[in-house]
């Protein structure tokens, strides 16, 4: 049984892998989500029908049920805008799955060691031989509780439960090195000391302080990198699920855990250099307080902006041959994907040429404005990433900035104060013509304000991004 359940296990790690190689691409990722799911209906039952499992089947059972139920409500309740939410959560439970086994294996293999009768005698038996295999624990456990806390705070900030600006406490970064150094020292305690007992402090001291670190290095890191802070966790959380498989000698966890882990830190990469920061800079926080740009920026004179109408909107479609659409946080808030797919339909049957440019970092998550334009069963050949359409602004007609603010901000160019001089964004005040959709003239999450709204080519259409929508949708079908 043990060979099948191996094989079993086998099968499921390579399902995995088709499943993240699926998900690549729009049009394989309903395959890819599909082998996922094998994989893992692989994995439970293969975990199942384990030598390793020795009775307990009505808890295991019990867990399946209400982790199952608890899942499906979530997953059919959760709101596309709520997603990086919901990302950010669960990495918490991965988290805190790695710390609870970690403390269940330590206490499991202690009392397997200790004799009925005494305690100090034997005290030494559970250090010499398993050396390695505490290393596993320790490392998991420290890992568990900083993707734990970091994802709560990470799931506060996204959800709006938590202020975005950054916690900036001073000595802040010597407060993180201190924590580190004071966890290495427990680290070595817990590996050297032979009373009975000490070892389970150290654990415990090394998780509380772990806990803290998460909590703090979280807190410090603004709302305009929190998409990079997601990715990051994504990593944590597969680092520790590895440690969770070396801790229980299962192969799978080992493969799916360093899947998730080098994943989320290529992902991690990947958005650093979207930004153009380091990820040291992102992990040192700072970026994206709410009293804005932090200097004085550029004199721009007196700033003044144009606002208009739906239906002037509506009239500068219909006179454009070229259209841009840039969908921001702002077009997940309002659920305005659907009337935009319809606008683009429209302008596609009248032969104006309409495509969607999005930038790495558009939204909360990374991927969140291709999920939703998905959602809304745009084609894919109309979604373009930055670096394919950026220089097609200059010959565009019309260009809808539609929620987006500091993926579409020229301080990013030209202002060597602004908080985000050097990320390269999507140059849209190149067009001929700007409407940006915005509910007011408050700066984006990262609080940096954006000169592209007051520039002379650009309009402010002010409102509900979905009602903005429908209102142009009925002009034009006018």
């Amino acid at each position: 049984m043990e060979s099948m359940s191996q094989l079993a296990w086998l099968i499921a790690a390579v399902c995995f892998i088709l499943s993240l190689s699926g998900l690549s691409r729009h049009s394989t990722a309903p395959r890819g989500n599909i082998l996922g799911i094998i994989g893992m209906t692989l994995a439970i039952l293969a975990a199942l029908f384990s030598d390793k499992i020795d009775g307990g089947y009505v808890l295991l059972i019990l867990a399946l049920i209400v982790g199952g139920v608890g899942g499906s409500i979530l997953a059919m309740r959760v709101e596309m805008t709520a997603m990086p939410q919901l990302v950010a959560i669960l990495h918490s439970f991965v988290g805190l799955a790695a710390v609870l086994v970690g403390l269940s294996v330590f206490l499991s293999e202690m009392r397997s060691v200790l004799p009925a009768s005494g305690m100090d005698e034997n005290a030494e038996a559970f250090i010499g031989p398993d050396l390695i295999h505490r290393i596993e624990i320790f490392i998991g456990v420290f890992i568990g509780g900083l993707t734990f806390t970091g994802s709560v705070i990470a799931w506060g900030k996204l959800d709006g439960r938590i202020n975005s600006t950054p916690l900036m406490i001073p000595g802040r970064h010597w407060i993180n090195l201190g924590m580190l150094v004071v966890c290495v020292l427990l680290g070595w305690w817990f590996l050297q000391s032979t009373a009975f007992g000490s070892e389970l402090v150290a654990l415990l001291l090394m998780l509380v302080i772990s806990f803290i670190f998460g909590a703090h290095l979280v807190m410090a890191i603004g709302g305009a990198d929190m998409p990079v802070v997601v990715s990051m966790l994504n990593s944590y959380s597969g680092w520790a699920a590895a440690a969770t498989g070396f801790m229980l000698s299962n192969d799978l966890l080992i493969i799916t855990g360093a899947l998730v882990g080098s994943s989320g830190a290529i992902l991690s990469y990947i958005m650093c250099n979207a930004m153009n920061r380091s990820f040291l800079s992102v992990i040192l926080g700072g970026f994206g307080a709410d009293n804005g740009s932090g200097g004085p920026g550029i004199d721009r004179g007196e700033q003044t902006y144009t606002s208009t109408s739906a239906e002037d909107v509506a009239q500068m479609l219909r006179d454009a041959k070229e259209v841009i659409v840039v969908p921001g946080y702002g077009m997940a808030v309002a659920q305005a994907q659907h009337p935009i797919h319809e606008i683009t339909e429209l302008l596609q049957k009248t032969g104006t040429r309409t495509r969607f440019a999005i930038h790495p970092v558009a939204g909360r998550l990374p991927g969140h404005m291709n999920v939703l334009l998905a959602e809304a069963r745009l084609p894919y050949d109309l979604v373009l990433e930055m670096d394919e359409i950026n220089e097609d602004f200059p010959d565009t007609d019309v260009v809808l900035v539609v929620g987006a603010n500091d993926i579409v901000n020229p301080g990013a160019l030209d202002d060597p104060s602004s908080p985000i001089y050097g990320m390269p964004v999507l140059e849209a005040w190149k067009a001929q013509e700007v409407v940006v959709f915005k509910r007011s003239m408050g700066s984006g999450y990262s609080g940096v304000d954006n000169p592209l709204f007051y520039n002379e080519n650009t309009d402010m259409l002010f409102g509900d991004a979905k009602k903005s929508a429908d209102d142009i949708l009925q002009a034009l079908r006018q």
